[in-house]
């Protein structure tokens, strides 16, 4: 049986899901991502994780659908570059708003955004509130890869910890799904290593944020280091990912925000 929500026939919906359903939609961008890799990274890796997770859960017997992917999102970030497609945070909060209301009108309680795309988290954790207030969806939003920067050992490139963007993992994973459409002979190192010895302010769980746009680092767009990418370590990044994936969709499964009774 099909998982996708969209080959569902219109009135199937109402007699095939119930208020255990768990709908995952995938988000993703469509953005600059260097020289070596494509416009649709993003979305690609949001959108392979989420079915390759889907299937395992559902295969567990999880009652798991997945939605069309969002590729168009909040990439300002990268609003500098030709070919990035890119949607204000208002425009993303109201597109999210709009399909929160369309699925309340099935009889699926349970909504996961599987993101992709760095720029979308913190809108996509006002969106769970947003469409938990506005109707009474039980809302969630995970990263759909589950990857760190480059430590510097065992062959890894050393990002200092700020491989956030078109580094060594992105690019391993692109490798992994699709090697036809990375550019090797283009890799270049790109970290901004002058930010290392800041204890406070940084990416990837730093306490201290900041705003920033990509070419603030350099006019190649790239926040991390690509060499040494390879896609056997992108087959590894990705398994890990959807076991890590399956493993939140069998928690949310049984998740509720008060004890049972």
């Amino acid at each position: 049986m099909t998982r996708l929500f969209a080959e569902l026939p219109g009135p199937a919906v109402a007699s095939t899901l119930t208020a255990e359903s768990i709908l995952v939609v995938p988000v993703g961008a469509i953005e600059h991502h260097g020289p070596h890799l494509p416009l649709v990274t993003d979305s690609l890796i949001a959108e392979s994780v989420a079915t390759a997770a889907v299937t395992r859960a559902a295969d567990e017997e999880l009652d798991v659908w997945q939605l069309p992917t969002l590729t168009v999102t909040k990439s300002d970030e990268h609003s500098w570059a030709p070919g990035t497609l890119w949607l204000t945070a208002s425009t993303l909060l109201s597109v999210l708003t709009d399909l929160g209301r369309s699925i309340a009108t099935t009889p699926a309680r349970k909504v996961v955004f599987l993101n992709g795309h760095g720029g979308n988290a913190a809108l996509l954790q006002v969106a769970n509130r947003e469409l938990r207030r506005l109707f009474g969806l039980q809302t969630f939003t995970m990263p759909a890869a589950r990857v760190t920067a480059g430590s510097g050992e065992g062959g890894e490139p050393d990002e200092y910890g700020m491989g956030i963007h078109a580094g060594w993992s992105e690019t391993s994973i692109v490798m992994h799904l699709r090697p036809d459409l990375v550019d090797e002979g283009r890799f270049e190192r790109n970290v901004p290593e002058h930010l290392a010895g800041f204890e406070q302010i940084g990416f990837n769980g730093y306490p201290v944020s900041f705003g920033w746009l990509s070419d603030d680092f350099g006019p190649s767009g790239v926040v991390g280091d690509p060499t040494g990418a390879s896609a056997a370590e992108g087959a590894r990044m990705f398994g890990r990912s959807v076991h890590l994936a399956a493993a939140a969709l069998q928690e949310i499964a049984r998740f509720s925000p008060t004890a049972s009774a």
